[in-house]
């Protein structure tokens, strides 16, 4: 077998024809500048490849409930293994999915506790335990010879009544004594029970003393009484004069509640099976309620002021039916109307979002039916979807009020190991859970059981660990991942499954994880080498780089100046190649400098967040200071996320423009008023569709669209503007409804796109491409690049200065009209950042951006560095998220949470200027900024 993966002339998107040999079973990392082609060879060939060929090896019946994938643009790639992509996916998911279910760690918890757990009784959590006959005879006889017992079958426990009935049945079945109440009585000479008591009822069935030859006797009674107290009785037993109860089950079920659950099954502790979920949620932990702190987003508010939000919007005759209402609840329970919602009295808040009780009712002597009912009585009722859908606005996810949160029933929560049930395992961290069961105690016949099950989820556990994600907890919902932390594991997950002779291709593997990290994650991939796989890698982290086997560096530029294979190699091969943009960098000729000055911070011009105590955060304070490059560090799962994201964008969101979106647990968040606007740039695609590109995103289009409509021939024809969209009707081609392709289902076959035959893939009418500008229809200047692109519009202002800004943020040669779905997330965000750059800016605005450098090369980042700094000189302030040392030494000032992930981070490690940070003994950020501050 060939010992190189052998390509030859990929020409998929922008590679130029390119030949190449991989060498098999090592770590090879390909990189390049941001659009230079990576991504197009690994994924869109390699990859595209090796799963078209597994798919085709399959039956034409499997193939058409496959996703097929098209032949990539490839003369032929030789020696070519099964491959396996991972990539970078974060939200996906439902709310059942969590990191315990996706790693398959929960199938396993749920194993163990079925078949060791110890249960409880889901009401007065006293020990259940299932015994067969055998089990109770020889316990029985365990006791001295000479011993008294009695041999009971309870019939009613602790209910109230005469229960006539049970008398009859006891004497019907040939019983002649009964225990009522813990008196033995002949069952003839029982006087009438009050019925307005609760009683206990056992037949005896037995009375015998332990001797020698007493066995068959004493098997036959017992038997006798499971029958009659249907699997439960009890054993009564004379102890120096006093009777002491020992109860004895065949079933699960509680002795003194007689509550049964059925035999411990793993589906009991499954909340995805109906069997085991919590009846109220059906096992998603959360009901859809409406929420106080919606319903009331500002407290600061009266009543007379519109605090009561729900109630004030809904169209101008609610608003005023409703304004009535509160006036009559004002006068009505004596409360003032002009007083903040918050200083109003606790008692008269709780009547007015809950109602009046019928205490409140009696003691005041009038009723309120409350704002919370109110709405949960029209939704209810409501058949018209517009009132639905603005309800929900004022609507949370809270947790389950029966399970809180548990997901499962009573019956499963019951059931323990060591004193933890399986909830309380889910809770855990990684790192917790790994030593919470490794240190588990079990009997010697429980340690067999457990054995093998232990084994699966403690590996399972240890690869969790070794790429960096100890921070988690394995009920984390999957959606709520990052996509760094989604790959990495998956990544986790196929390093366990010692898979051998595969090929590997991965995206970025490092995003999101802090240079402390990175050696357990570049270990991880090693080992995963070491096991006979090839790893391929799409990478810019220099470390990773430095360690690879083997490294492909694409270029030498972006898009249709890249798409070559500039050098090919060791790391020392690389440095030597003069055209390489990476090997410039990794020899230091090129480099991201530190800024000579640092702008001045002001304690005064700061947004403060107080008491930020969401998920991690331990009731911390943080100052945010405005005008500046503001850069928030940490170890991943320090806190980073939820306090830029979950509590200050939402507040400010909330505060500047009117959001619903609840923020974080916190105090108050000081000093809004400085600043006129939020917006956050993320990775996010900038649209779903085909029919969103740059040029739609960033306003372009409209301005295209304006000229085209000011040509003569245009005026002359009455062609106004959208006579030149392709999403309207008139000037596109409806035989593929401006698409400029249909698609052909093929079933079996992979689905075919082809050009539509009408407009030859244009997207527009014959008539309307009729009109041109420079010699150039509409469909024509959208093909061209950026850079292309910014000669032909030079002497048009307003759009010359948007198409300066995408060449400015390193995207000269994006296609103006390519389309939203092929770009990749750093080309997505950095189009919303040129969006930003091109308006006209007020010099207020609080940018918020996490990860930036997500698929930017150094010599991206270095860009992309100018394009922030670019923002801040107007006055902005620009709060970035990031692991990168290039961005973080090049920072204002530095907010860095810490020490650790998860419940052993959460708090302010060190904040100040990098060179304070670079000082600090305990930083783990700041160690590493000591090298590339070279301090």
């Amino acid at each position: 077998m060939s010992n190189v993966i052998s390509i030859r002339g990929a020409a998929e998107h922008n590679l130029k024809n390119v030949s190449v040999d991989i060498p098999r079973d090592k770590l090879v990392v390909i990189t390049g500048l941001s659009g230079s082609g990576k991504s197009s060879l690994a994924f869109d060939t390699i990859f595209a490849e090796g799963q078209r060929r597994y798919v085709e090896s399959l039956s034409a019946y499997a193939r058409q409930f496959l996703q097929q994938m098209q032949k990539p643009e490839v003369e032929y790639i030789e020696g070519l293994p099964p491959t396996i992509s991972i990539e970078q996916r974060s939200g996906l998911g439902t709310p059942r999915s969590t990191v315990a279910t996706v790693t398959e760690i929960y199938d396993y918890m749920r194993l163990l506790f079925a078949r060791v757990g110890d249960a409880h009784c889901p009401q007065c959590d006293k020990p259940i335990r299932q015994q067969t006959p055998a089990q109770i005879i020889t316990e029985a006889l365990k006791l001295p010879e000479g011993a008294r017992i009695m041999v009971l079958a309870p019939l009613i426990r602790g209910r109230k009544g005469e229960h006539h009935e049970i008398f009859q049945r006891i004497k019907r079945e040939g019983f002649v004594r009964v225990r009522v109440n813990g008196e033995v009585l002949d069952v003839k000479q029982v006087k009438p029970l009050d019925k307005q008591l609760k009683h206990t009822i056992e037949a005896v069935v037995d009375r015998l003393v332990v001797k020698e030859g007493v066995r068959p006797r004493l098997a036959d009674s017992i038997e006798t009484a499971l029958t009659l107290g249907e699997g439960l009785l009890i054993v009564s037993v004379d102890i120096s004069g006093t009777w002491e109860d020992r109860v004895y089950s065949t079933r699960y079920a509680c002795p003194d509640c007689g509550v049964s659950i059925e035999e411990l099954s793993p589906r009991l502790f499954s909340f995805n099976s109906p069997y085991g979920a919590c009846l109220t949620c059906d096992g998603l932990g959360t009901k859809l309620e409406f929420d106080p702190d919606l319903i009331v987003p500002d407290p600061s508010l009266s009543i007379a002021n519109g605090a009561i939000d729900a109630w004030r919007r809904g169209g101008k005759r609610m608003a005023i039916y409703y304004s009535h209402v509160l006036r009559e609840f004002c006068s009505d329970f004596n409360v003032p109307r002009d007083v903040a919602f918050e200083d109003l009295p606790k008692e008269s808040r709780q009547i007015l979002l809950n109602g009046t009780n019928r205490k409140q009712a009696e003691r005041l002597g009038r009723e309120f039916e409350g704002v919370m009912p109110n709405l949960d009585r029209r939704f209810e009722r409501t058949s018209s979807e517009y009132v639905k859908q603005r309800l929900l606005g004022y609507m949370s996810e809270l947790p389950c009020p029966a399970c809180k949160g548990a997901r499962l029933r009573p019956e499963a929560l019951g059931v323990t190991i060591n004193g933890k049930n399986i909830v309380d395992a889910s809770r855990m961290s990684i790192a917790d859970a790994f030593d919470y069961f490794n240190s588990l105690s079990l009997s010697e016949e429980r340690t067999i059981i457990a054995h093998q099950v232990l084994k699966e989820v403690r590996s399972r556990l240890k690869f969790l660990l070794d790429v960096g994600l100890e921070y988690l907890t394995l009920d984390r919902v999957s959606r709520t991942l990052a996509g760094g932390e989604a790959q990495r594991i998956r990544l986790a997950t196929q390093v366990g499954s010692g898979l051998v002779g595969v090929c590997y291709v991965l995206d970025e593997p490092s995003i999101g994880l802090h240079q402390r990290d990175n050696r357990r994650l570049l270990d991880t991939l090693l080992r995963l080498r070491d096991l006979g796989n090839s790893v391929l890698v799409v990478e810019h982290d220099e470390e990773t780089i430095r360690s690879a086997d083997y490294i492909l560096d694409l270029g030498p530029g972006a898009g249709k100046h890249g798409g070559e294979v500039v050098a090919q190699g060791t790391v020392d091969d690389i440095l030597k190649e003069p055209r390489s943009v990476t090997g410039q960098y990794l020899s230091g000729a090129e480099k991201i400098e530190v800024p000579e000055k640092r702008r001045p911070v002001y304690k005064g011009n700061s947004i403060i967040v107080w008491g930020a105590r969401e998920h991690n955060l331990k009731n911390v304070t943080v100052r945010v200071p405005l005008g500046a490059l503001v850069c928030v560090t940490g170890v991943s799962g320090s806190g980073k996320s939820t306090l830029v994201t979950e509590i200050l964008h939402r507040a400010l969101m909330r505060k500047l423009h009117g959001s619903r979106e609840k923020p974080g647990a916190h105090d108050r968040v000081s000093g809004i008023e400085r600043i006129d606007k939020v917006i956050e740039i993320d990775q996010s695609p900038i649209g779903r569709t085909p029919r969103s590109n740059p040029a739609t995103y960033t306003g372009l289009l409209d301005l295209i669209r304006q000229l085209y409509a000011r040509i003569r021939e245009a005026k002359i024809r009455g062609y106004k503007p959208g006579r030149f969209s392709f999403n309207v009707r008139g000037g596109r081609c409806e035989a593929c409804q401006g698409q400029g392709t249909k698609k052909i289902e093929m079933h079996f076959l992979p689905d075919i796109y082809v050009v539509c035959e009408e407009c030859k893939g244009k997207r527009f009418n014959r008539e309307t491409l009729e009109i041109r500008y420079k010699g150039k229809n509409i469909a024509e200047t959208l093909e061209q690049t950026c850079e292309e692109a910014l000669k032909f519009f030079e002497n048009f202002p307003k759009i010359k200065r948007i198409i300066e800004t995408l060449c400015d943020v390193g995207l000269d040669y994006v296609q103006l009209g390519q389309s939203s779905t092929t770009l990749s997330g750093g080309e997505a965000q950095r189009i919303k950042l040129a969006a930003e750059l091109g308006k006209v800016s007020t010099g207020n605005t609080f940018y918020i951006l996490d990860e930036p450098t997500t698929g930017l090369h150094f010599a991206d980042i270095h860009r992309l560095l100018h394009v922030l700094n670019r923002l801040v000189d107007k006055g902005n302030t620009v709060l970035v998220i990031e692991h990168n040392m290039d961005v973080i030494k090049c920072a204002d000032w530095i907010i860095d949470l810490g020490p650790e992930g998860g419940d052993k981070g959460g708090q302010i490690v060190v904040e100040g200027p990098p060179e304070q940070v670079a000082a600090h003994p305990t930083s783990h950020t700041g160690r590493f900024l000591r090298q590339h501050l070279s301090l």
